[in-house]
């Protein structure tokens, strides 16, 4: 049998050498416009940062707070310490936070967030209190997480007063104090609203043994802080059923009792 003629072997020669190669110069076309897309992106990134940080476009004018009700705008800003004048990108939010919660024990949480072009907003929700505890003539707030965070000259309208009365004895007590202040946070959590409104004090006088004095002279034992919500309910029951009484003992919620009509 012959073997492949002359034109078959270059036809093979040419299909296994696979498409020629481009020549040197779109070679050098594709590489010049490249290097060119490259130096473009280098410019345009260096713009950017000195627009962000070197030019007086997004500088930091301006700090505006809000949420406060006890503290003053001025007080928050003195805190936060905003570098104003400062790139707005550089600002460090979580510094300015952390700031903010250490100098000002009253704020519960800040969002620290920046407005572009020129501000930083300082959005602050302050703690309330639940009770207050007396100390000397001012009295000390306590949030619902039992944080004791500020001392005040004046008692808040409408915050009952913590009296711990715990017997003293020689023997260490098993609930130290800290640990009563949180049960009666609870407990305060736990008093229906109309009631709290009258609560003028919570008196601890062991870790199941709280009452609350209400006006008019009329007091609640309460007991421990468990089972809450329901000696809340069993409370306004007795309440309803019994308006005359100046005492009410919901302890045991299954078995209330009230006296003094």
């Amino acid at each position: 049998m012959a073997g492949p003629s002359t034109a078959e072997r270059g036809e093979r020669q040419k299909l296994e050498s696979g498409p020629p190669r481009p020549p040197l110069v779109g070679r050098l076309r594709r590489l010049r416009r490249l290097i060119i897309l490259l130096f473009a992106l280098v410019l345009a990134g260096a713009a950017a940062v000195w627009i962000l940080y070197g030019s007086p476009w997004f500088r930091t004018e301006r700090v505006a707070v809000s949420g406060t009700r006890v503290l003053t705008a001025a007080q928050v800003r003195q805190a936060a310490g905003v570098p104003v004048g400062s790139p707005l990108v550089s600002v460090d939010t979580d510094a300015i936070e952390a700031r903010l919660l250490k100098e000002l024990p009253r704020i519960d949480s800040v969002e620290v967030v920046r407005s572009w072009p020129h501000g930083i907003g300082l959005n602050v929700t302050e703690r309330t209190p639940v009770l207050i505890i007396g100390k000397g003539a001012k009295f000390v707030e306590v949030d619902a997480g039992g944080v004791r965070f500020a001392t005040v000259p004046d008692a808040p309208k409408g915050v009952p007063v913590l009296e711990l009365a715990v017997p003293r004895s020689g023997a260490p007590s098993r609930f130290p104090a800290d640990r009563l202040v949180r049960e009666a946070v609870r407990i305060a959590g736990d008093i229906p609203g109309r009631v709290a409104r009258d609560t003028r004090t919570v008196k601890v006088r062991s870790y199941d043994a709280v009452s609350l004095e209400l006006s008019g002279g009329r007091t609640v034992e309460w007991g421990s802080a468990e089972k809450g919500p329901a000696k809340a309910r069993t409370l306004l029951a007795l309440m309803k059923a019994d308006s005359g009484a100046r005492h009410f003992d919901v302890s045991a919620p299954t078995a209330p009792a009230s006296s003094g009509s």
